[in-house]
């Protein structure tokens, strides 16, 4: 049997049936299997003509698709099932009688579409009635319901489109384009259905969608914007960082930050909304460019470090040496080994390993030196116990020194107490011997500060000024004391209360100097 000849726009989709509508003209009983295989090319073809924009709009096409598809007389669902169906059929050909084609002169109609005469069918639109198509070789039923299904084919379409935008999650402007494809596959098409309520309802969904198009347009320019000042901050970062000092750069803290920087750049990428391309590669250069600064004065840095870790690893193992050489001399190497330390502390870092290794090494060359020193220190100190007793005997027997007295003789007690105190000798640790001399020395400053006053006292210089202060205080007593006898038998008492300070004064200075 030949396909179902239809318009030129229809028969560009129609393709031949395949090979089992042969066997359906033969039994005329089972005419939907004919209209199947007309059918089934034109879903396909349509559906090739407007794929989604994505494998998942795809998936959910097809799925409504076929949730959507008509009962049987529709497309069979596989070659298998056809397999299986088709004793069935040949059994139920047996049985039943046939069927008469209809006649050619019998028109038929429903609500959107007809079929005259001769086989057209048409489409009503509005008052107006367009022929899209002919079906010579079925019946008018048939040729009604194939251009119907092709009708149900777009307006499953449609409907797929706007269950998309109301879900949500697909773009905006991908929506529209697809919606402007349907629209033109829409208008005129060669099907029999409410083609204008199907115009009326993408116009509907073109508008919503154009209108989500801008906004969705406006949010990535602002996003992009957003993207842009973010990237730019990164750029800023590094380009702070390059401008910096080298020499006042803490290079493991500087290092880490362009590493995070530039991490910080790649996960940018990955997330934020893709950049003019004129801007991004502008931010990228300023990038690059920034981090080759600070990776070139990084690299000079630790070139000039290097080698000044050189100059002083090879200074201190000369220092080293010389310290090493100072063993023999034992402790007369201590001051040739402290000039090394001098050298030492001005010849710089090496390095914190190289300088851990060396210094390990001259601090056990000094070690040496001062160990025979501390041998001595030892020595002498066992040889000094003795003569720490016997000057601490001297200076328990020193202590009658401060009770004695007689001044003369207390100093006699003092000056053999100090001859016996030098002739017990030097003692160690020094600082015992200091020790025990302050103790000695308070003694002595105790006792001469008596003697001072004592000859003070005994001075002749001294005691003539003293007995002729004492004469004339006395004087001035004797007439202190008349006036006020004078002042008493006149009644003044402001005479007699002055000549009395002044009396109470005299007599104080005449005690003072002891007379």
């Amino acid at each position: 049997m030949d396909a179902p000849e239809t318009n030129d726009a229809a028969s560009s989709e129609v393709t031949p049936a395949p090979s089992h509508e042969a066997d359906a003209a033969v039994e005329p009983t089972e005419p939907e299997a004919a209209e199947e295989g007309a059918a089934a090319p034109e879903v396909d073809d349509a559906v090739e003509a407007d794929a989604p924009a994505s494998e998942d709009a795809a998936v959910e096409v097809a799925d409504a698709s076929q949730t959507d598809a008509p009962a049987p007389g529709d497309a069979v669902a596989s070659e298998d099932a056809a397999a299986e169906s088709a004793p069935a059929d040949a059994a139920a050909a047996e049985e039943a009688p046939q069927a008469e084609p209809a006649s050619a002169s019998e028109p038929v109609s429903s609500e959107w579409g007809r079929v005259d005469e001769n086989g057209s069918v048409s489409v009503r639109e509005g008052d107006e009635w367009r022929v899209v198509g002919e079906y010579p070789d079925g019946t008018p039923e048939e040729a009604l319901a194939y251009f119907e299904r092709k009708f149900d084919d777009l307006a499953l379409r449609v409907r797929t489109l706007a269950q998309r935008r109301l879900r949500g999650g697909a773009s905006a402007g991908d929506l529209r384009g697809q919606a402007k494809k349907l629209k033109d596959e829409v208008t005129g098409a060669d099907v029999v259905g409410d083609l204008a309520g199907l115009n009326d309802l993408l116009d509907a969904l073109m508008a919503s969608l154009t209108e989500a198009s801008a906004e969705e347009a406006a949010a990535h320019r602002a996003a992009v914007d957003e993207a842009v000042a973010q990237r730019t901050a990164i750029v800023e970062r590094v380009e702070a960082l390059a401008a910096r000092d080298p020499k006042s750069i803490q290079w493991k803290q500087a290092t880490t930050e362009l590493n995070a920087a530039f991490e910080e750049w790649q996960a940018h990428q990955q997330s934020a909304p893709r950049l003019p391309k004129a801007t991004g590669q502008a931010l990228w250069k300023r990038f690059r460019d920034a981090r080759a600064t600070v990776e070139r004065a990084r690299r000079a840095f630790f070139a000039e470090l290097d080698e000044t870790h050189k100059s002083a690893r090879d200074a201190k193992t000369r220092i080293l040496e010389k310290a090493e050489a100072l063993a023999s001399k034992g402790e007369d190497g201590i001051p040739a080994y402290r000039a090394l330390l001098d050298e030492w502390k001005a010849a710089g870092r090496a390095g914190r390993k190289v300088d851990d290794a060396l210094w390990a090494r001259f601090k056990a060359a000094g070690d040496a030196l001062y160990g025979a020193r501390a041998e001595r220190d030892a020595a002498e100190q066992a040889e000094s116990a003795p003569r720490i007793e016997a000057r601490k005997a001297l200076l328990e027997e020193a202590k009658v020194v401060a009770d004695t007295a007689d001044v003369k003789k207390a100093r006699q007690l003092l000056s053999g107490i100090q001859r016996r105190w030098d002739e017990v000798g030097r003692i160690f640790p020094r600082d015992v011997e200091r020790g025990l001399d302050d103790q000695i020395r308070r003694i002595e400053n105790d006792l001469r500060s008596r003697e001072e006053v004592e000859w003070k006292r005994n001075n002749p210089e001294t005691k003539a000024r003293a007995n002729d202060a004492t004469r004339q205080l006395e004087e001035a007593i004797e007439k202190l004391e008349k006036e006020i006898a004078d002042a008493q038998a006149k009644g003044d008492t402001k005479a007699e209360q002055a000549a009395k300070d002044a009396l109470d004064a005299r007599r104080l200075w005449l005690k003072a100097i002891g007379g």
